[in-house]
């Protein structure tokens, strides 16, 4: 499975970190990082380092870029309510909306973990077109009925249901039981 994992400029580095130390370690799944420019300007904010970038944001050659050449699955983690703009209305000036355009159109999996609150008018409407595009929505609110206890466990909530929406087995977090 090919899996391209794009961080963007929102608050929230430590669940692509993560995400991407969960895919690395798994020999079947081939993973690939693009990070925006933005996502730098948010590290340095955040403290702590990027993940290793495969290919650079204006980076068209990457076979992600067409459609002849789709990964398996993309998840965009942190998304900025920019990309996710961007994206919903088919905004191709960076190969991670190029790569988001080119999962919609192949009906590959594309997952947005978007991180922002409140949401705007605007930025439901862009989650609605996404959504009817073929992509999942998936923001970054955590659930505490696992009894979390620590920011690590939080972010493992996160991470698992991203694995869960790309198909990629995994023995992250705590499920559900009532």
């Amino acid at each position: 499975m090919r899996i391209l994992v794009a961080i963007t400029g929102a608050s929230g580095l430590e669940y692509a970190r993560r995400l991407i130390a969960v895919l690395k370690g798994m020999k079947e799944v081939e993973t690939s990082v693009v990070v925006s420019s933005g996502a730098k300007e948010v590290a340095k904010a955040e403290g702590g380092s990027l993940p290793k970038a495969d290919y650079g944001e204006s980076d068209f050659s990457c076979p992600f870029a067409s459609g002849s050449n789709p990964p398996d699955a993309m998840v965009v983690i942190p998304c900025s309510l920019k990309s996710l703009g961007e994206i919903s209305n088919g905004v191709g000036n960076s190969l991670i909306n190029r790569a988001a355009e080119v999962c919609l159109k192949e009906r590959k999996t594309l997952v947005l973990v978007v991180r922002e609150t409140p949401y705007s008018l605007i930025t439901i409407k862009n989650m609605e077109a996404v959504t009817l595009a073929g992509a999942v929505v998936l923001p970054a609110s955590p659930g505490f009925y696992g009894r979390p206890e620590s920011v690590d466990d939080l972010v493992d909530f996160i991470v698992a249901r991203v694995l869960d929406q790309i198909a990629v087995p995994h023995g992250i977090g705590r499920r559900w039981k009532a």
